[in-house]
């Protein structure tokens, strides 16, 4: 089971990749990092990025009808509490020359961690990205 650094250099495979961060989208704090940041500031782009997440995942505007799976979230539960999984699983955020792509990452312990991917827009493929971030997720191990 890969580890943070594994996951994001897997994650750097992927065409057009600029650069990939593990953030904590409650503190804006980054986990790890590799390949550039947007605007050249590693710390500054994760607190960018933590923003996004956040207004993302704390709005019910962008929760599915019925909640995560149809069963909603727990009463008083509140996204980035320990098993509350967000109730979005990526978000896109669209630039004439890149695209973001955040996924959320469900863990046990704390549910405000997403990975984000830089993909420049000519070279990389949004579609297979998602796919690739999804797997890599799905394999993540922390702690």
């Amino acid at each position: 089971m890969p580890g943070i650094d594994d996951s994001l250099r897997e994650i750097m495979r992927q065409p057009g990749a600029r650069g990939a961060a593990l953030v904590d989208w409650i503190s804006g704090l980054s986990l790890g990092a590799v390949g550039e940041a947007p605007g050249k500031d590693p710390e500054a782009a994760a607190a960018e990025v933590a923003e996004v997440a956040r207004i993302s995942s704390e709005h019910r505007v962008f929760a599915p009808a019925g909640g995560v799976g149809g069963d909603g979230p727990a009463e008083g539960a509140a996204p980035g509490e320990p098993g509350q999984e967000p109730p979005v699983e990526d978000v896109i955020v669209t630039t004439a020359s890149a695209y973001h792509v955040l996924r959320f990452v469900p863990t046990a312990f704390d549910g405000s961690v997403c990975l984000h991917l830089w993909l420049d827009r000519a070279e990389g493929n949004l579609a297979m990205a998602r796919i690739r971030l999804a797997e890599v997720v799905d394999r993540l191990v922390l702690g």
